[in-house]
């Protein structure tokens, strides 16, 4: 007959990872990320004709922001500190932008006619991003040529986005949404090769030029 002790050391090897294996969250962290990415960029250039974004608000906050979001909690487990703080910070980006654009949190109508405000704001915003990127680029450089091409992608797009509020010059906002796009096939690319490095037997892999580890 099982006793409380029997039961207590059961959690404990629980715990200990040694009978459970937590799948790995990168894909979908990478997959959200890029799908709402791809989306939002292809209305930053203009495709088909398109300049309201509000249709990317449903991924943004259930894609781009919750998968991605469940994506970092479930790195933190498995000991990735980085691939944690991304998911999580750019989910929290997605919901965070989602909410700017939603009508009924008034964060648009607050700013009524002063269109040079908002567009500060949100240039401000947006810079703020472009300096997280710049961070995350840096803690990218020792892990492999993939993630630097990424987060170099990213900031780039940040930089052009967050630019072209401030100074008015729109082009700057399309460039950002070409180099938007570019991102996000490179985001898909890595998470397929997380997908394939975790089969069991791949038809297969996809190199990312990962850096040996210095010791």
């Amino acid at each position: 007959m099982a006793t409380q002790r029997d039961f207590e050391k059961g959690i404990e090897v629980v715990a200990s990872g040694k009978t459970t294996k937590i799948a790995d969250p990168g894909a979908l962290g990478l997959f959200s990320f890029a799908s709402t990415t791809f989306i939002l960029s292809c209305y930053n250039i203009g495709a088909r004709g398109i300049t309201h974004p509000n249709v990317v608000l449903g991924m943004a906050v259930a894609c781009g922001g919750l998968a991605q979001l469940l994506a970092g909690m479930w790195e933190f487990p498995k000991g990735n500190t980085f691939g944690a703080t991304a998911f999580t910070s750019y989910g929290a980006f997605w919901i965070s932008y989602a909410l700017i654009l939603l009508p009924g949190t008034g964060v648009i109508a607050a700013y009524g006619d002063n269109a040079a405000e908002l567009e500060s704001a949100l240039g401000i915003y947006l810079m703020a991003w472009f300096i997280i990127t710049t961070l995350f680029f840096v803690g990218a450089l020792r892990k492999s040529v993939a993630f630097i091409a990424l987060f170099f992608c990213l900031l780039t797009t940040f930089f052009l986005l967050g630019l072209a509020p401030l100074t008015g010059v729109k082009a700057l906002g399309t460039a950002g949404g070409g180099v938007g796009i570019l991102t996000a096939f490179i985001a898909f690319y890595i998470g397929l090769s997380v997908i394939l490095s975790n089969e069991e037997d791949p038809i297969f892999k996809l190199p990312v030029g990962a850096f040996p580890k210095r010791y």
